[in-house]
């Protein structure tokens, strides 16, 4: 059995200011830092079962990547497959929760997400069975790899905080 430990990468500047990130690199808050650190310390009891990390390459992600490793010195492969979802043309916006935004046509489709997060996984199990992976990712997209595992609707899928963990068998 494979063992998939998701990450969502440690708080950014952008996440304190409600900016909807998307694809933009995101930079960690000296809290973001400290999530990661403690973070890595806490998954060193993994050591011998983590094999790798698979980690997104966008920005924000990458450091937290960097500092988890510093507990765990593993190998990095760094995946667009992990990558968030593509907000087009509202990458940037305000989403404070006050007001509702509209969805541009330019922006990734839940089911491109979730044909990206089959792909993930798939490239898991087929190049990592019975191994322990952390996936470092983003929030909305450890939620879209948890939906497509479990087989129901992303909005099944509590939310992931910075720094939080969940664990999938594939």
């Amino acid at each position: 059995m494979t063992q998939l430990i998701l990450l969502r990468h440690g708080e950014t500047i952008e996440n304190t200011k409600h900016i909807l990130q998307g694809l933009m690199p995101g930079n960690l808050t000296d809290n973001g830092k400290k999530q990661a650190d403690e973070i890595g310390e806490k998954l060193k009891a993994y050591k011998g079962h983590i094999d790798s990390i698979i980690c997104s390459d966008i920005k924000r992600c990458v450091d937290t990547a960097d500092i988890v490793n510093h507990h765990l010195n593993l190998n990095i492969t760094y995946s667009h497959l992990l990558r968030e979802r593509d907000w087009g043309s509202a990458t940037g916006m305000i989403v404070d929760g006050t007001t509702r935004i509209r969805i541009p046509d330019d922006a990734e489709t839940v089911d491109m997400m979730k044909k990206r997060a089959n792909e993930f996984l798939d490239f898991v199990r087929n190049n990592h069975d019975g191994q322990c992976i952390l996936a470092i990712s983003h929030g909305l997209f450890c939620r879209c790899l948890q939906a497509v595992h479990k087989g129901v609707e992303l909005a099944d899928i509590e939310r992931m905080y910075n720094g939080e963990i969940r664990e999938l068998s594939l």
